[in-house]
């Protein structure tokens, strides 16, 4: 019975001075995940409130530069320049080309020259050049200043995508990218009213109003380029707005070497030191995922781009406006529906962390308000049916932009396929310029017909997209890729592919 008792109080004696290292331990671990959830919520929105805003200044000023020809040919820009709807859409076209070339070495020097300056450089020259096109007479003048242009652009948006790659972690991603492209969208409500206004202006000092809109516009650019100069910060590391504890605490983050980022897996030390190797452009260049996401991106981008620059003259032709004027006015209404939707999207993306799964669900949208507006006569409908156009087309951007960026790892792999992706999307600028000739007003129906397929091209691109990286994460899964263990790259094991 002693002994029993003996036992027992021995038991007893051991659980409790077990309990409390217990305890402790439990207590330990729930303030640090504590602290780190207040360490991360300090750094996201210090970066988000500093370096969010101006990129999505810069990216509104660039799709704003972009598509005001738009808006200054409904004010008479061909008929002033004596330039034929073929000569319109060649100096558009020229555009699109020069921005395609410009892309992939854009990226190469981005790292050379820095973000802080590079973007900046790139955004006041294009501001300057769109200010020149205030001021072009003729034909050869147009396709000169637009090709220009293109040649200035083109290195921004691939450039943003890889400069927000190391700023935030995988799962961080598309609700940034989404916010700033909302900035996008919101160009085509911002840039009609914008219009509307400095299109009062002329004519005034013998200019018409629709150069007005360009040199304004493009002054308004230069501003913004003198503003990120100052205030973007290089890197997470040289972030002056972090204190020392944050800037170390991110820099874990980004390695995946805290709790709430364990699956990221970036090193932004070691990128730094990366020295440029052609294998690595190589690798990017030769990667299904790119190819796949890049073609679906291209289809996506056609009707953007042609629903950029020819919305109002779309919403002129269906005669539900009184004049020009108006028509600036009611052209605000589709983008200012997207806004939202497409933030909304973004977020679920890094909620949930997927990217291709969620553009199978947002494409649809836009297939149908396509496919609608193609075969019916009714201007309302058919005005009804440019919302749901931007909705699908806007909400499906930032999963797929950011998507390549997710999937690949290495600078130079990265800053090849993020800029290749975007090289082959804006080839859609080529399929925009030619679809919507002025004898095909006012249904459009063949435009809008060849929209409609290459959106349903891109879904069932995006799916297979799906597919081959889950493949990529079974064979990682089933040890096929155990050579590459440590590599620091995307193909080590630990690095899981987002779907």
């Amino acid at each position: 019975m002693s002994a029993t008792h003996s036992a027992e109080h021995d038991k007893e004696k051991g659980e409790s001075e077990h309990a409390p290292s217990a305890q402790v331990g439990f207590v330990s671990n729930a303030e640090t995940f504590a602290n780190e959830a207040r360490l991360t919520r300090r750094i996201l929105f210090k970066t988000d409130t500093r370096i969010i805003p101006i990129l999505s200044l810069l990216f509104l000023c660039s799709f704003l530069d972009r598509t005001n020809v738009g808006n200054a040919r409904i004010l008479g820009l061909e008929d002033d320049l004596g330039i034929t709807n073929l000569q319109y859409n060649q100096g558009l076209a020229v555009f699109y080309a020069t921005y395609i070339v410009s892309e992939i070495p854009s990226n190469l020097i981005l790292k050379a020259m820095t973000p802080t300056v590079w973007l900046p450089v790139l955004t006041a020259l294009w501001g300057i050049i769109t200010m020149c096109l205030g001021f072009v007479r003729n034909f050869a003048s147009f396709f000169a200043v637009r090709a220009v242009l293109g040649l200035a652009e083109g290195g921004l948006l691939p450039g943003i995508v890889l400069y927000l790659s190391g700023m935030y972690t995988r799962r961080e991603m598309a609700l940034r990218i989404g916010v700033f492209y909302t900035a996008a969208s919101l160009s085509g409500a911002f840039g009609g009213l914008l219009a509307r206004g400095l299109s009062a202006i002329g004519p005034r000092g013998g200019l018409e109003g629709w150069r007005w809109i360009l040199m304004i516009e493009g002054l308004i650019t230069v501003v913004a380029a003198a503003m990120a100069y100052l205030l973007l910060p290089t890197s997470i590391a040289t972030a002056s707005y972090l204190n020392e504890e944050e800037k170390s605490f991110a820099l874990r983050r980004l390695q995946g070497l805290t709790p709430s980022a364990r699956d990221d897996r970036f090193d932004p030390v070691r990128e730094r030191e990366e020295e440029f190797k052609w294998s690595e452009v190589r690798r990017g260049i030769f990667n299904i995922q790119v190819w796949l996401s890049a073609t679906a991106y291209f289809a996506i981008l056609s009707g953007l781009y042609s629903f950029g620059l020819f919305l109002p003259t779309i919403v002129e032709d269906l005669n539900i406006t009184e004049g020009p004027n108006e028509t600036q006015l009611w052209t605000v209404i589709p983008y200012a529906v997207a806004t939202p939707i497409t933030v909304f999207v973004a977020m679920l993306s890094d909620r949930l962390n997927r990217r291709g799964t969620l553009m199978l669900t947002t494409l649809p949208i836009s297939i149908v308000g396509y496919a609608v507006i193609a075969n019916v006569i009714s201007a309302r409908v058919r005005f009804a049916m440019t919302c749901l156009m931007a909705i699908g087309m806007y909400a499906s951007v930032p999963c797929v932009l950011v998507w390549n960026s997710n999937n690949s790892a290495g600078h130079y792999k990265r800053a090849t396929t993020s800029a290749l992706q975007l090289a082959v999307a804006n080839c859609g600028g080529f399929v925009a310029t030619f679809i919507y000739p002025s004898k095909d007003k006012p249904l459009y129906h063949k435009g809008h017909t060849i929209v409609l397929g290459l959106l349903v091209y891109a879904w069932f691109a995006i799916l297979a997209n799906v597919l081959w990286c889950a493949k990529i994460n079974k064979d990682k899964r089933d040890g096929k890729y155990a050579q590459y263990e440590g590599s620091g790259d995307d193909r080590d094991p630990k690095f899981k592919m987002v779907l």
